[in-house]
């Protein structure tokens, strides 16, 4: 029977965002799932009606720039419970988090300690903590630590943390953050590394950040993040972007006018249900192939001009003044409806980019997603001698990653 949710109390809508959470594998911890049971979500973004407010899949934006871009939210209840799970707070557990949001984390991490002011959560926005601060009181967790600042720079007077998470997503792990962590401790954090986002759970072992689970996700940023992460368009109207690290080799100018050209398009055979992901692709190729990035294209351009595969995410190679971009073709039979995975090329090397794109498409396909790389970070002055395999480089740290199909 289905439930008619507006009528429904707070009680019943919560109780039914975790069953919606646990049934598709989040809130695994049960000390996660008691405190999303025991926490009014909908005080802490009033702005919101009861129905929203306990989405299990939608973020509630509470703040933005003047451009309309969001500067902050609620996350999604299953990313929460994701990012609880991969944190693992034990009681007494001393807790940084970065991004002070709505207040609603910090309460949730606040429980799963067992004392509010073990728990400090910073924002560079006044306005931000100033309604954190409030709900948390209101909600009897006002001894949480609220403080306004810079979260790339952790806060240091209650250092060092067993538990630090991110709630803003940080394009390298800021030089404070290393120091502010005990050894042993446990970091989760929104990263970005070749065009995409990923909550990765670290623990602070022997110097290095050692990932045990990696879940895709995309975040507000984190401010003051610097120039890591550079973008250019490729159009003349500018709704068509690329997204790159600064270490890849990528020039919008000699792609700029690159759709123009002839299009190439080559299709894999290897097909997908509906609701069945392909990230796993993209983190695989993050691994092995220095050329990829992100697309981003406006919902205003055509798809005879631009026609990615459809999600926020749109994964994409770059060599030279070539452009090549991961699609997908809807295929219909009797019972069900599948697609099929290809890629669209343009320009002098699409031909072979294609048909590489289509190999690595076909490469991953037999196991897709039972096989997660491997995400060592050492700090940045590690010799190339003592990592486990080629770096990625960022200012403060030298992301490795590796990939053992039959690990």
């Amino acid at each position: 029977m289905d439930t008619d949710t507006t009528t429904s109390s707070p009680e019943t809508l919560r109780a039914e965002m975790v069953a919606k959470v646990r049934k598709v594998g989040y809130a695994e911890l049960k000390e996660v799932e008691r405190v999303l049971l025991d926490t009014p979500r909908h005080e802490f973004v009033p702005e919101a009606d009861l129905v929203v407010a306990y989405d299990p899949w939608q973020a509630v934006i509470t703040h933005r720039f003047e451009d309309g871009r969001s500067l902050s939210c609620a996350s999604a209840p299953w990313l929460v419970a994701a990012m609880l799970d991969q944190l693992h707070v034990q009681p007494g557990d001393r807790i940084l988090e970065i991004g002070a949001g709505t207040g609603y984390n910090a309460c949730l991490l606040a429980q799963l300690t067992g004392r509010g002011d073990l728990v400090t959560t910073i924002d560079i926005d006044p306005d931000v903590t100033a309604k954190a601060s409030q709900a948390l009181t209101a909600t009897g967790y006002g001894d949480v630590h609220v403080v306004t600042g810079d979260g790339g720079l952790g806060y240091a007077a209650h250092a060092p943390y067993d538990r630090m998470i991110a709630t803003v997503s940080p394009w390298d792990i800021p030089a404070q953050w290393w120091k502010q962590l005990a050894p042993g401790g446990r970091l989760v954090a929104p990263l970005r590394w070749r065009g995409q986002g990923r909550s990765v759970a670290f623990t602070y072992t022997d110097g290095r950040l050692v990932a045990d689970s990696l879940h895709l996700c995309g975040f507000v940023y984190l401010v003051g993040d610097g120039e890591g992460e550079l973008s250019g368009s490729i159009t003349a109207d500018e709704l068509v972007t690329l997204h790159w690290d600064r270490d890849q080799a990528v020039d919008p100018k000699a792609l700029h006018g690159v759709l123009d050209q002839p299009r190439v398009t080559a299709w894999s055979g290897t097909t997908i249900a509906r609701n069945e992901s392909h990230d796993g692709l993209w983190l695989r190729l993050t691994v092995t192939d220095p050329r990829v990035c992100r697309i981003k294209v406006h919902a205003d351009v055509p798809p005879e001009v631009c026609d990615p595969v459809a999600g926020w995410w749109r994964m994409a190679l770059v060599n030279g003044d070539t452009l090549v971009y991961l699609t997908a073709r809807r295929l219909e039979s009797d019972d069900e409806v599948r697609w099929e995975l290809g890629a669209i090329g343009h320009g002098p090397a699409a031909d072979d980019l294609t048909e590489y794109l289509c190999d690595e498409i076909r490469s991953w396909a037999p196991e897709r997603n039972q096989h997660t790389p491997s995400l060592i970070v050492y700090p940045a002055d590690t010799p190339d001698s003592e990592l486990a395999g080629p770096a990625i480089d960022k200012t403060h740290s030298r992301f490795v990653l590796t990939y053992n199909p039959a690990g």
